[in-house]
């Protein structure tokens, strides 16, 4: 016997070994997936992505329509800072003397025509006494303002120069995640700085800054005194304005925000045609409508947005509009995001009447409301980001 196990043992193991090794290497003969890693290899080069090697001719283009822009404001201060003690003023009130004096702060801004309206930032000139506009070529001037809007944190004022250079407009809705984006502006106050990045993101919104929220995010290094400057393609393109920046330090930590040239130029529009950006209003308050409110309202897989509120007199009560009432639709476009459909409101002249589908009680009903003017904004809440 155990000669016989010494004849057949090694041949059988043998056997065995080389099974083992067939079914590792070729599983699929014995019916078992395959265990092959298919990977992608890039070919050895890709001449169409090879970028080039400098940006000049895109500075050179969009630099001479950045501007920088130096604001003044007087304010009232203390004589001295014992008059702004609380015990000071808890014996002596409010009638303490006071100082006039001259507070001083920067931005950028973007010629736009040939006319000389420049596009900047609301708060880099808000409440400004004087607004000194310095060009690239060496050229200072006073500006006006035309108007303003703190719904979106944009303003135009205007200059009275010759031979000016306007930037090139750029379609901001054709940009993708990844393009080459170079910021222009004055930071800190050093004179005209040009940084580079990529668009991070795009539609950018619910970042507490603005009403109207819809920016392009880049990582362009963007600081304090960039501001309403130009955020451009690698043609020199103009595809934003700088607005905004996320940050713990006060300087760039790669999260900067521009406003697209979209809707910069609508409110530019109607700021010049107007004074003031015309917007549609309906009078409600909305919130999102989540899995739980769905399930209580009967509704599955149908977008909605509750209205939370609405103002007593406004369009949407004449039109018969309750709170709690669910929007399906507006004018045919499903209302799935509340602040999407407002901007859809906001563009609808005031005055014309748009269909509105709600449901309310399990029944869909169809209204008709009449646009309304938007009123003033109230005070506006502090920002969530940084705005240099």
């Amino acid at each position: 016997m155990f000669k016989a196990l010494r004849f057949f043992g090694w041949p059988l193991l043998t056997g065995v070994l080389i099974a083992l090794l067939i079914i590792q290497r070729f599983p699929e003969w014995v019916g078992l997936p395959s265990q092959d890693v298919n990977l992608q290899q890039a070919p050895q080069a890709i001449s169409s992505l090879q970028g080039p090697v400098t940006y000049a001719d895109a500075v050179v283009a969009a630099a001479p329509s950045v501007v920088n822009l130096y604001t003044t404001k007087a304010v009232n201060k203390a004589a001295h800072p014992l008059f702004d003690d609380p015990q000071f003023r808890r014996f002596f009130g409010d009638n303490s003397p006071k100082q006039k004096r001259w507070e001083s702060s920067l931005g950028s801004g973007v010629i736009m025509s040939p006319e000389g309206y420049v596009l900047t930032n609301n708060h880099v000139v808000a409440g400004a006494d004087q607004i000194v506009v310095a060009l690239k070529d060496g050229r200072e001037t006073l500006a006006r303002v035309i108007g303003s809007d703190p719904e979106t944190d944009l303003a135009v004022v205007k200059i009275d120069l010759k031979n000016l250079t306007a930037i090139t407009i750029g379609s901001s809705d054709s940009i993708r995640i990844g393009d080459i984006a170079l910021a222009i502006g004055n930071p800190f106050g050093v004179g005209q700085t040009v940084t580079m990045g990529i668009i991070s993101a795009t539609g950018r919104n619910q970042l507490g800054l603005n009403t109207y929220e819809d920016f392009i995010q880049t990582d362009a290094a963007i600081n304090p005194g960039n501001s309403g400057g130009a955020l451009v393609d690698a043609r020199g393109n103009l595809t934003g304005i700088n607005t905004a920046i996320f940050t713990r330090s006060g300087g760039s930590q790669g999260i900067g925000f521009a406003i697209p040239t979209k809707l910069a130029l609508e409110v530019m529009k109607s700021i010049i045609e107007h004074g003031q950006v015309i917007r549609g209003w309906l009078g409600i308050e909305v919130q999102p409508l989540t899995a739980e409110l769905a399930q209580s309202y009967g509704l599955k897989d149908r977008p909605g947005i509750v209205v939370s509120g609405v103002f007593r007199d406004g369009p949407a009560a004449k039109a018969g509009l309750k709170q709690s009432d669910v929007i399906l639709s507006i004018d045919g476009e499903p209302a799935g995001d509340g602040r999407r459909s407002m901007n859809q409101v906001a563009r609808t002249k005031p005055g014309d009447k748009i269909a509105i589908q709600v449901m309310r009680n399990g029944k869909e009903l169809k209204l008709l409301a009449e646009v309304g003017l938007r009123p003033p904004p109230a005070a506006a809440a502090a920002p969530a980001a940084e705005q240099p």
